[in-house]
């Protein structure tokens, strides 16, 4: 059962679509989050998280005091389900996640927020280029400051940070998935 780890809605279990998603494992939901609290990344952050599925990583953040989160799914049942989960963790931690029901690219595109922590999840048939292309459609939405997370196969391609206009920070292993770790490209001025 997937449940909310910490914060105000600490415990609370969330549904999780029976077919299509690919849940984050509670073992790297507890490293990612433990190192985005160490670095102060959630609370007060507007976070975005892509390929919601039940939208348990964006509503993680919301438990953890995130200012704002939207959750983007395409898959219509997965889409209800995390707007039921986002019901559930706005009664417990007072943060309203909004639930948008449609594809990544085209969100992006008509988009005009800016986030500071987005977290990506695409399915394991989600292709490395069609990652490039989400990454580089989210490269203009970012605050300076911005991390980006993308979750993927251990044995999927590193994310093609540059041609995104973006910049790798890190990554690491957990079983059979590896995430990595983006941010704005930082700009040399002298």
């Amino acid at each position: 059962m997937t449940r909310i780890i910490a914060g105000a809605a600490r415990g609370l279990p969330l549904t999780v679509p029976g077919t299509g998603t690919r849940p984050t494992s509670d073992r790297v939901r507890e490293s990612l989050f433990g190192s985005l609290e160490a670095q102060d990344l959630v609370a007060g952050a507007r976070v975005l998280d892509l390929y919601a599925g039940s939208g348990a990583l964006g509503l993680e953040c919301a438990s953890r005091g995130a200012a704002s989160v939207d959750l983007v799914e395409k898959s219509r049942p997965a889409a209800g389900i995390a707007a039921k989960n986002a019901a559930k963790v706005a009664t417990a931690a007072g943060v309203a996640a909004r639930v948008h029901a449609t594809g990544v690219e085209p969100f992006l595109r008509t988009s005009s927020a800016t986030w500071d922590l987005v977290l990506m999840d695409p399915p394991y048939d989600v292709s490395d280029a069609e990652v490039t292309a989400v990454l580089t459609g989210l490269s203009p939405r970012l605050s300076p400051d911005a991390v980006v997370i993308v979750e993927r196969a251990k044995r999927s391609a590193a994310p093609a940070w540059g041609e995104a206009g973006l910049e790798p920070l890190r990554d690491r292993t957990f079983g059979d998935t590896r995430l990595w770790w983006g941010q704005p490209r930082v700009s040399s001025q002298s």
